[in-house]
């Protein structure tokens, strides 16, 4: 999620401030809260058992392709009163494992999940990294990798050890923010209307727009005591030869540049990964300016599953989630911005919240998007705030026919026919 939700409510905080007294520290301190829940609604029930969520499909594991929603909850904030957490998903295919995004406590529902069943574990495999095939990320903002390395780390005592297959788990995620010609562009600085452009210091200036196997070779780094100490006291092997990363390769010629305010509309998706089991495709979508941002199709011989990824209102979702069977969607709630940003809004108000809704979708859309692709079921992921009531996310019924599901933790569906 983008880091201007934080910017939201630090607004909200300072324009509340000019109530002063009590009252307003009171309100201040519970911004976030009030965002969330727009007058005390209350908060999502508990995550179930998986498969066990109104609205999923309790009896998915007979099926012989899955999806279980790992965490469900959006951007780099801790929701009061919420039970959800970080953004992530998994498709499981006749027994191995595709994990999409890794928002912080996704790692522990994944854990919880326990997708590959006992009778087929291996020795000292307890969360399923032995059967784990390929990991992607949709984009590199923290609420989506936060969780990330805990897949390395752990994973090593944790069945990566004991994989029956010996080829190396392929990811992949973004690359760098390039241009074309490969030069690093910087995304521009936000400002207020009328402000002159702030002198900001740059983090890391000789790579500052990091992608997927910058961020992980730099975790090799950051944890090199840990890494060293085990592969030489412990014998483990060597995580570099378990883990393959990939940066995503964006398509020539489709008039794709970093600072353009939205991505190439209309282009194809294509292919990123294949394997006997599943082929995932992938096109760009609108969460500027952080760039590139991915989402992602899952096909296989049972049915067809697509990952929205952080987004505006795209196009190139449309045509990826075309006749899909299950479109994973991101979805901000109307309610939540205006708490934080209630009429009647100044400009820096109304340019702030013009920026936030922009990156991301409201239910409405969301359901317009579905209907447009025609796919059977939408199933509402990385919910922002993550303790929205059903109510604030329910709009999306009136423009979408099909199955509408407000998505919790550990839910899971079927994909195609019955029979494992």
């Amino acid at each position: 999620m983008c880091e201007v939700v934080n910017q939201a409510v630090q607004q909200a905080v300072s324009r509340r401030r000019l109530l002063g007294g009590a009252g307003a520290a009171a309100l201040a301190t519970g911004v976030t809260a009030a965002a969330g829940s727009a007058a005390a609604s209350p908060a999502p029930p508990a995550s179930p058992a998986p498969g066990k969520g109104p609205g999923g499909d309790a009896d998915a594991r007979r099926y012989r392709s899955w999806l279980t929603l790992l965490g469900t909850s959006g951007g780099p904030v801790w929701w009061p009163g919420s039970e959800r957490e970080g953004i992530g998903s998994a498709v499981v295919v006749d027994g191995d494992v595709y994990l999409v995004d890794f928002g912080d406590g996704s790692g522990k529902r994944f854990k919880q999940a326990a997708l590959v069943p006992p009778e087929m574990r291996t020795p000292g495999g307890f969360w399923g990294e032995e059967m784990i095939r390929a990991m992607f990320l949709t984009h590199l903002h923290s609420d989506h990798v936060a969780d990330y390395f805990d897949y390395f780390m752990l994973g090593w005592t944790n069945g990566l050890r004991s994989r029956p297959s010996q080829q190396p788990i392929q990811v992949f995620g973004p690359g760098r923010r390039i241009d074309e010609h490969g030069n690093v562009v910087m995304e521009p600085i936000f400002t207020k209307p009328g402000e002159s452009t702030p002198d900001i210091r740059v983090e890391n200036p000789n790579n500052p727009v990091p992608g997927t196997v910058d961020m992980t070779n730099s975790l090799y780094q950051a944890f090199a005591l840990d890494i060293n100490d085990r592969m030489r006291d412990n014998r483990y092997p060597d995580l570099r030869e378990i883990f393959a990363i990939n940066d995503i390769a964006i398509p020539d010629g489709i008039g794709y540049h970093p600072n353009d305010n939205h991505t190439p509309q209309g282009m194809e998706p294509f292919e990123v990964y294949r394997d006997d089991k599943v082929r995932v495709t992938a096109t760009l979508v609108d969460h500027f300016p952080l760039v590139p941002a991915f989402a992602f199709r899952f096909d296989t011989d049972d049915g067809s599953v697509v990952f929205s990824g952080d987004t505006g209102p795209s196009r190139n979702l449309v045509t990826l989630a075309r006749g899909a069977d299950i479109l994973v969607h991101e979805v901000i709630t109307q309610q939540w911005v205006d708490v934080l940003m209630p009429p009647p809004l100044t400009p820096t108000e109304e340019a702030l919240r013009n920026h936030l809704l922009s990156a991301h979708t409201l239910p409405e859309d969301a359901g317009r998007i579905a209907e447009q692709a025609g796919v059977g079921t939408l199933a509402f992921s990385h919910i922002v705030p993550g303790n929205a009531p059903d109510e604030h996310l329910n709009g999306a019924r009136k423009h979408f026919s099909g199955r509408l599901v407000i998505g919790r933790d550990l839910m899971e569906f079927g994909i195609g026919k019955r029979g494992r």
